[in-house]
């Protein structure tokens, strides 16, 4: 999977956003883009889907998690400290 490439203290992920929908979800793996796909209660207005984005994944995987690009697109690049492929990959559930 090329969404997820490790680094020196974490991993970095990539991601396609869809907003507003009805609850948070990890949708699957789009193999064109190799981006995750995650779904977002939050409209991107005023940086809400990207909170929405930190928390849900801070919670998911219990470590910091920070966008480091597309802070304004559908496509963002999420970087979560202290922790290993497999790790994300069974926290999150994405072998679908």
């Amino acid at each position: 999977m090329k969404a997820i490439k490790e680094i020196g203290d974490g991993i970095l992920v990539d991601i396609e956003v869809s907003p507003n929908a009805s609850k948070f979800e990890i949708s699957g793996y789009n193999i064109w883009r190799e981006r995750i796909e995650i779904r977002i209660k939050a409209v991107p207005q005023k940086g809400k889907a990207n909170k929405e984005i930190i928390k849900e994944f801070s919670k998911l995987t219990k470590n910091d998690v920070k966008i480091i690009s597309g802070l304004k697109s559908h496509q963002k690049t999420l970087k979560i400290s202290k922790i290993s492929i497999d790790e994300f990959l069974r926290y999150c559930d994405i072998n679908k």
